[in-house]
């Protein structure tokens, strides 16, 4: 595309009176128009299409031992596509100077190899989860390695930053386990990029003729992967709050949260089914007033006769409430003999030997015991009431939790948390 048709077609586009070499923003842009152009060819039609042309490109500058390829050899490589067709790639690439035909043979141009270069990068993150990520550090780390200018990789890479971290705020300001475990996991899929992102800040850094705006850039990225680091803390008080918050159903072992995850994993017809007997509309609200008494109101109105005061309703006399039987004790004894089998433990034992033993409710019992010993531990908090719970939780031992599984030999649990439960030693006298 010519200069002048670029500029006509921007016209367009720009308010009047603004012309095109007048904004910076176009400058770079304008300057790359072939290889954007490049761009274009490959990605302008049907998905179809567009698939056939950067699989033909890719294929032929994938061969390194053969640069060169005669029409019958490429026909012949790609004998899967319609011979029509692919002349049809072929002509579209060639014209768009994407591919060169040079005595009778087939090879990459320059800005084909380039174009074709960008998406293998793209294509080989695009299976990773926040493949953005590991693309921007990629470019930063080409970019650098070639000692050329970073400031816009810089600045990208800032973005991405922060964009997680806000993320990662919401899904913490959400109170929503399952937010808060999937924005985990995701942190967990970055952890590797980050770490190479300090890497290369520090080599970056390190640099003495670092321009000012680069190095105060760098050290903002910097600032925000320091954030990211401490937002795993924060992810692990949100989730021992709301395990302080989890309710049991019954004697099942059953808790909210359980409940929560199967009915995510229903579909809308089951959730619907579910809800038909359960829900009903809400009534219409009717009107409590007969005619004759909005006849018996709006006749002093008429005549500017003064509307007589309703009578004041005045409620009965009180009466003494009925003395309710006393509240039953709780049943604590399961906690007690618990205590007692833990203050017995003379070295680390692992979760699947100390809590699975009786029914499953028993067992889901001890795990909660368990995890709220573990989270007055965690808050650097000791109960200082009195009672079996509060001595219970001033046992000097430490709860360790892990995110693995593993199976338990027992009728009644199929797994369990791989953890411990450590005794602390002696305070010396």
């Amino acid at each position: 595309m010519s200069t002048d048709n670029a500029h006509a077609g921007l016209a367009d586009f720009l308010a009047a009176g603004t012309d095109a070499d007048e904004v910076p923003e176009l400058d770079r842009l304008l300057r790359a128009r072939p290889l954007l152009g490049a761009f274009s060819t490959l990605f302008h039609g049907s998905e179809a299409e567009v698939l056939m042309r950067v699989m033909v490109l890719g294929e032929i500058g994938r061969n390194a031992d053969m640069p060169r390829w005669s029409p019958d050899s490429l026909r012949a490589r790609f004998a899967f596509i319609d011979p029509v067709k692919l002349e049809t790639v072929l002509r579209r690439l060639r014209d768009h100077t994407l591919l060169r035909f040079e005595d009778g043979q087939y090879l990459l141009s320059d800005i084909g190899r380039n174009a074709g270069a960008a998406l293998t990068m793209l294509l080989e993150l695009s299976g990773e989860e926040d493949a953005e990520l590991g693309f921007l550090t990629a470019q930063l780390a080409g970019l650098q390695a070639v000692d050329r200018d970073t400031g816009d990789a810089l600045q990208q890479l800032l973005g991405k930053l922060n964009d997680l971290t806000l993320h990662f705020e919401d899904a913490i300001a959400s109170g929503s386990e399952f937010r808060i475990l999937s924005a985990r996991r995701r942190l967990a899929a970055n952890a590797r990029w980050l770490d190479r992102g300090t890497a290369l800040l520090r080599d970056l850094l390190a640099d003495e003729d670092i321009p000012f705006e680069r190095a105060t850039l760098a050290q903002r990225i910097g600032l925000a992967q320091s954030r990211l680091a401490r937002v795993d803390a924060s992810f692990q008080r949100a989730l021992n709050k709301i395990e302080s918050q989890r309710v049991t159903l019954g004697g099942s072992g059953i808790s909210s949260s359980d409940v929560a995850g199967w009915l995510r994993g229903l579909d809308a017809a089951a959730l619907a089914g579910l809800c038909a007997d359960a829900l009903t509309p809400c009534p219409d609200l009717t009107l409590l007033a007969g005619g004759h008494e909005l006849l018996d109101r709006a006749e002093p109105a008429a005549a500017n006769e003064p509307v007589p005061e309703a009578a004041a309703a005045v409620l009965p006399a009180p009466d003494d409430a009925p003395i309710a039987p006393a509240p039953q004790m709780e049943d604590l004894r399961l906690l007690e003999l618990f205590g007692q089998r833990m203050a017995r433990l003379t070295a680390p034992s692992a979760l699947a030997d100390i809590v699975p033993g009786g029914s499953f409710a028993q067992a889901s019992y001890r795990m909660s015991l368990l995890a709220l010993l573990r989270d007055a531990d965690a808050d650097g908090m000791r109960e200082a009431g009195e009672g079996p719970i509060a001595d219970f939780l001033r046992m000097p031992v430490d709860v360790r939790f892990s995110e693995q599984l593993q199976p338990v030999e027992d009728d009644n649990v199929a797994a369990i948390t791989v953890g411990e439960v450590v005794p602390r030693p002696a305070d010396p006298i």
